[in-house]
């Protein structure tokens, strides 16, 4: 290049800098509950009740009331980390990473279980006490740096993951390659730590999710739904809800736009919102779901119930502030409730419908 010529990426790097030139987008959108209702507005196999969606609204926020669900019934989990310091980021960080997939086709006393303090633990309680476990044993597996370092192989990784039977975790390959993209990510863009990656986001939750969903490809929770690019970033959001959750909305939970976190589009929650009549499936759909066949990550069957679920609990937040407009609800605690509200059933053997089994990295 001459010297008369102009070195436009620098001149874009200063003007980025400085401001100059830069349009003001705004605050930070996710965009994932302008998708939702673009999905609710064009579905035909997925429908909402919105006369059971009224009742619905009552009974969460009864029950919620009852119950005094707040952030601080996050904490009171036996398995979640207590301290309110960096460790309880490295730990939820991680956990959100791996939080995937663990349904399992096999009969309760076969599938994936670690056995931890004296408990058996399954599913999304056994991704929680498999990381308890390794600390204990002093494996740093919740350290960035350690899902880099040499000493960390699949090998190592596998034994802790070790289950009190033969099957493991679901998709383990995925769920290493999520760690180790992870720790080259935070490695070369945030100096290898997760609080300068929240830091980067300026105390906005959108602006995290969206970083997230930026950077790393295993948070990248996105599709194509008539022939419209859609987002659900069911990870990302889970991620900035477990932080304002465990830290109670301060510190490294602190965020100035924590409403704009959508419910986190999964299996258990369309389920519950099914059995308390909210949500609806076609013919078709509820006996492939009845008859626990996979639909593959992506179908518009999966994405009509990932986004349906979304904008219907959009709708009963909203229904909520209707009845009483002070009530300190969103989607999150609205989630949260909803999940507990599903495994409390299940354990009562009150279920009316199974969750539909897809398998995927996103949920």
């Amino acid at each position: 290049m001459s010297d008369d010529e102009v070195d436009h990426e620098l001149l874009d790097l200063l003007r980025r800098r400085f401001g100059i030139g830069v349009r003001d987008e705004g605050p930070p959108e996710t965009k994932v509950l302008q998708a939702a209702e673009f999905i609710y507005d064009n579905s035909i196999d997925v429908a909402l009740d919105m006369r059971s969606t009224k009742v619905a609204a009552q009974l969460v926020l009864e029950e919620m009331e009852k119950r005094d669900y707040s952030t601080r019934t996050w904490s009171s989990h036996e398995l979640h980390p207590k301290a309110k310091d960096e460790s309880t980021v490295n730990f939820i960080f991680t956990m959100d990473l791996l939080n995937f997939s663990f349904w399992s086709e096999r009969a309760e006393e076969e599938r994936f279980a670690v056995q931890y303090k004296e408990k058996k633990w399954t599913g999304y309680c056994g991704l929680v006490a498999v990381l308890q476990r390794a600390i204990d044993e002093d494996i740093p597996i919740t350290s960035p740096e350690f899902w880099i370092d040499e000493k960390c192989t699949d090998e190592v990784l596998k034994r802790v993951f070790r289950s009190v039977n033969d099957e493991e975790p679901p998709m383990f390959g995925e769920r290493i390659r999520c760690l180790r993209e992870a720790g080259r990510v935070l490695d070369e863009e945030f100096d290898g730590s997760i609080v300068s990656l929240i830091e980067d986001a300026k105390y906005s939750a959108a602006g995290l999710v969206n970083l997230l969903a930026e950077k790393f490809t295993c948070f990248a929770d996105e599709g194509t739904f008539e022939r419209k690019k859609v987002r659900f970033l069911k990870r990302a959001q889970i991620f900035v809800a477990d932080l304002w959750a465990a830290f109670d909305g301060e510190s490294y939970g602190e965020f100035n736009d924590i409403d704009k976190i959508t419910m986190f589009a999964d299996y258990r929650v369309p389920q519950i919102l099914h059995s308390l009549g909210v949500l609806w499936f076609c013919p078709s759909l509820e006996a492939k779901i009845r008859r626990l066949e996979i639909i593959e990550s992506g179908h518009t069957w999966e994405m009509q119930i990932r986004g349906c679920s979304i904008w219907a609990v959009e709708l009963l937040r909203r229904e909520i502030l209707l009845f009483k407009p002070e009530a300190k609800v969103n989607a999150i605690l609205i989630d949260f409730f909803l999940y507990d509200l599903a495994k409390e059933r299940e354990k009562e053997g009150v279920e009316t419908i199974p969750h539909h089994r897809t398998r995927s990295i996103w949920y």
